[in-house]
């Protein structure tokens, strides 16, 4: 089955709304790469810039969103090799390392999911992000929360509450998405 190559088309209207929809979640995507928010910013608007200067030249088989991450994540491979600030091969997130499970469009789904939630995440206060990254990336119990932060357990529930619920409501679209990974997680192990 071949995929079938599209010609986009773009006006100011649909490429402004393009810009708005994806710009942040690009941004936050690329500086997981080279670690420069600057530069991240830079490499997205480099992307834009091309997509607007070659829209009537531009073919693509898939959507407009892999197409964006695609480009700005080889954006990024190249501004590395340029500036050799790493080595792409030691990098965990390349995508060598991942699991074998994963193809390239998943690849991007993930890492697409991964922005969303970093996004969700530090959109909370910061006391309760604290409080949130403590149980969930750390995997601390409420009462080591409590004690480490000197506040009561009772106060780290009610926060742990807030950020769930706003996490949930952030990433509800995904969902359905992250059951699958997790069926395909649990099976990968077994």
């Amino acid at each position: 089955m071949t995929k079938s190559i599209n010609h986009i088309t773009l006006d100011h209207k649909s490429f402004e709304k393009i810009f708005k929809e994806y710009f942040i979640l690009l941004c936050a995507f690329a500086n997981k790469y080279i670690h420069d928010t600057d530069e991240a910013k830079d490499i997205v608007h480099q992307v834009y810039m091309n997509l607007w200067e070659k829209r009537n030249e531009i073919k693509m088989s898939g959507s407009i969103r892999s197409y964006l991450y695609t480009s700005v994540h080889n954006r990024c491979l190249n501004y590395i090799r340029d500036h050799k600030k790493f080595i792409y091969d030691d990098y965990p997130d390349s995508k060598e390392n991942l699991n074998p499970f994963i193809e390239n469009s998943d690849y991007l789904e993930v890492e697409e999911l991964r922005t969303h939630i970093y996004k969700a995440l530090y959109e909370l206060p910061e006391g309760c992000r604290k409080i949130f990254t403590l149980s969930r990336y750390d995997g601390k119990k409420y009462k080591e929360i409590a004690q480490e932060l000197g506040i009561s357990i009772k106060t780290v529930e009610t926060q742990m509450s807030k950020a769930l619920k706003h996490m949930k409501s952030k990433l509800i679209k995904y969902i359905t998405y992250i059951s699958l990974l997790i069926g395909l997680l649990i099976n990968f192990i077994k």
